[in-house]
């Protein structure tokens, strides 16, 4: 039976599988090697595979809490998503001083995670990305080749609803430092998010470029920055109050290029 087939039955039938802990282990292995995906571009734009969320949903429900010895004195998780251990054939530099990855979380050859920093399970992380310190990327977010997360990036998770969509950034995209992405938001490939901004998939970006608003997604190249509107309303007109608002004041050149330009001796 495929892992398809197995897990896009009722969640009764699943647990009552005796099966269940060896295709619980080949649906960690396929999203460790990346040929199964939470969510996939396709033809057509990206397609959310819910059922592999489900049967991500499912191993936290047919396992029980255990102490983790080697992993700090107070380690206790899920017996279905230990921490990854990678070897040097994997090409991945997890780099000591507290990072982690977790079971069903594919790191791809020449990605960088710098501690202490945090891969969920049913990420995706592309080849020559960085992670770097105190990053996070949540579970099932989708990152693309060559991305960038700077320093305290929140890239957020998403297992519930198991139809929404996760985070996804695209290739060679730079996120800035303690940038927060959350809420399905899409950033579109060669994006750059300065510092400080924070998306979510309802958040309304300013275009002063095309003079038009984006939801949901950044679009390709768009330069992003924090900025702020007007808010309505007699008391906050008369005491000034701001709202938070992210705004396109360019799109990428060879300056932005330079500014952002990945150093391949990292790799």
């Amino acid at each position: 039976m495929t892992l398809h087939a197995f897990y896009t039955r009722s969640a009764e039938e699943v647990l009552a599988d005796p099966r269940l802990p060896d295709m619980h282990e080949a649906l960690l292995a396929e999203l460790e090697a990346g040929t199964l995906r939470a969510a996939e571009p396709t033809a057509e734009g990206w397609r959310v595979n819910t059922w592999v969320k489900q049967a991500i949903l499912l191993g936290f429900r047919h396992t029980s809490l255990v102490e983790m010895p080697g992993y700090g004195l107070s380690a206790v998780d899920k017996t279905a998503f230990p921490p990854r251990a990678f070897r040097l054939e994997d090409g991945v530099r997890m780099v000591p001083g507290g990072s982690a990855a977790r079971r069903g979380a594919h790191l791809a050859k020449g990605v960088v995670v710098m501690p202490p920093a945090y891969v969920n399970v049913g990420a995706f992380v592309g080849e020559g990305t960085m992670v770097d310190s105190h990053a996070l990327v949540g579970s099932c977010a989708q990152v693309g080749q060559r991305v960038h997360l700077s320093a305290g990036a929140q890239v957020g998770g998403v297992l519930e609803p198991a139809g929404a969509q996760p985070v996804i950034i695209e290739d060679e995209a730079f996120v800035g430092g303690l940038v927060g992405l959350f809420e399905g938001i899409h950033v579109r490939r060669r994006a750059v998010l300065a510092s400080g901004v924070v998306l979510t998939a309802g958040t309304v970006i300013h275009d002063l470029v095309r003079g038009r608003t984006w939801v949901k997604e950044v679009p390709e190249g768009a330069v992003v920055v924090p900025g702020s509107r007007p808010a309505s309303g007699d008391y906050a007109r008369a005491n000034g109050i701001q709202l938070a608002t992210p705004v396109i004041v360019k799109y990428r050149d060879p300056k932005t290029d330079a500014a952002t330009a990945l150093e391949e001796a990292l790799r």
